[in-house]
């Protein structure tokens, strides 16, 4: 389970990145990774792209934590994740920096990306909608690797407003309590309750009882210095760590009691029978009641003979299935390679309009007379291009032959491309899974060993209706 928070930077990004990447939090620095930047230049790096944009706003790059369960996930795999995340959500236009720290009682991953692209200069759109999107990418990627997944309508963690206002008043202890109702609300047990605002990104101790044990338990955000005691002064009497273990008994008990109230509301009949997937009736309750096996054989009846008249023929429909199949595989191979094309293409093509961008500043520097007082003026110019020079070079291109304009072009051509696969393969693959059911369920109607029809018997052994 991973529990994702994101909020702006607007003054002090090299700050931050020093933090994230600080040596004992990173396993000595073996737990950072980038693109389009260096951590040690990320500063200048993000400057140099902020600078190409024409919006106003303040925002110079965004932070992004990834929390994940405690105990779920080893250093290495939670890093491979946090990287994958990255260059989801920023499709090879942003530049960022990756850590993740260890050195608390559940592993996190911090990103920092510049709020502007490489390729259009857009700004970063931070909104309900793309936290979604974050939110969404983060659950794929904790089902792709077998993580559990925050189940709907949890909290989901600030917007910007809340988390600047939290900065200097006292907002943040409400969204504190926020996140610890949220977590008695879904945890089962005392010890799962602490376990899930950790996850949520907060640092937790004294939660234990005994002789020996603190007399409160204690919260800190990530990006707060100072605990705050769940005491009655602090959080109010239904934050202390007794009274959170009460909540949670309560609310078990109360689930106990709770009657179950019959749906208000009538599913909508579905005529497309061929959607639907065929009833066993090998169960206890159909072999008990005549009636509820009739009912079920002639459901099984409108299903197959719905699939089968779609189809045409069994023959027809396997190989509509196999061609389905290898377009599909097609479309995945060619989305992943336009993806990798992209996401190098994008990075070559950051270089190069940091390069050109520059390369005047090179030249009068090594024209100038008195070069130490040019370099004085004009250092962070001077270290972009000669960053962007090495990084060119190192990626194997001519900078004497560069062209930003066809590199731009190629980029934008890659990106239509790879829209476009995605729509193919999505369509295709619910077209293929559309086209097994059929077959499932043909082949389970023929091959199951009684099947009624109007009280006349079907032989199993009869492959074409």
């Amino acid at each position: 389970m991973a529990y994702t928070k994101i909020h702006a930077i607007t003054a002090t990004v090299n700050k931050a990145v020093d933090y994230i990447c600080n040596p004992t939090k990173t396993d000595e620095g073996i737990l950072i990774s980038s693109y389009g930047c260096s951590p040690e230049t990320a500063a200048y790096d993000f400057k140099f792209a902020l600078s190409k944009t024409s919006q106003s706003d303040k925002n110079k790059a965004y932070h992004l934590i990834q929390s994940f369960f405690p105990g779920e996930v080893s250093y290495k795999e939670a890093h491979l994740i946090g990287v994958a995340l990255a260059d989801k959500l920023l499709e090879g236009k942003y530049s960022y920096v990756v850590s993740t720290h260890i050195d608390n009682g559940h592993v996190h991953n911090h990103i920092i990306f510049c709020a502007a692209d490489n390729i259009k200069h857009e700004k970063y759109h931070d909104c309900k909608k793309s936290y979604y999107n974050i939110r969404s990418l983060s659950d794929d990627l904790c089902r792709e690797h077998e993580l559990s997944v925050i189940t709907p309508g949890e909290k989901r963690g600030k917007t910007y407003k809340e988390w600047q206002a939290g900065k200097s008043g006292s907002a943040w202890k409400e969204q504190l309590k926020s996140d610890i109702d949220e977590a008695i609300k879904n945890a089962e047990t005392y010890e799962d309750c602490i376990a899930l605002i950790r996850a949520k990104g907060y640092e937790v101790k004294g939660e234990t009882f005994g002789e020996n044990a603190y007399k409160f338990i204690s919260f800190r955000p990530l990006d707060r210095e100072r605990f705050v005691r769940g005491s009655a002064k602090s959080l109010g009497t239904e934050y202390t760590k007794e009274r959170i273990q009460e909540r949670i008994v309560q609310k078990a008990l109360a689930k106990d009691k709770k009657r179950v109230p019959f749906p208000t509301r009538k599913k909508p009949l579905v005529r497309d029978y061929s959607k639907k997937s065929l009833i066993d009736t090998t169960g206890d309750k159909f072999a008990e009641s005549p009636g509820l096996k009739h009912w079920a054989d002639i459901q099984n009846l409108k299903i197959a003979a719905a699939s089968y008249s779609q189809a045409g023929s069994i023959a027809e429909l396997e190989k509509q299935i196999s061609s389905k199949s290898a377009l599909a595989r097609a479309a995945r191979k060619s989305l992943v390679d336009t993806e990798h094309q992209l996401k190098d293409l994008g990075q070559i093509l950051k270089y190069a309009e940091q390069y050109q961008d520059n390369r005047i500043y090179h030249i009068r520097y090594q024209k100038s007379k008195d070069k130490d007082r040019y370099l004085r003026q004009h250092e962070t110019e001077l270290l972009l291009h000669d960053g962007a020079e090495n990084m060119l070079k190192r990626l194997g291109i001519d900078t004497k032959k560069l062209d930003v304009e066809k590199l731009r072009s190629d980029y934008n051509a890659l990106y239509s491309k790879k829209k476009t696969l995605q729509k193919t393969y999505k369509a295709t693959s619910k077209e293929h899974e559309s086209l097994m059911r059929k077959l499932d369920n043909l082949n389970q109607y023929l091959d199951s060993p009684e099947v009624f029809v109007a009280n006349k018997k079907i032989d199993k052994n009869t492959k074409s209706l």
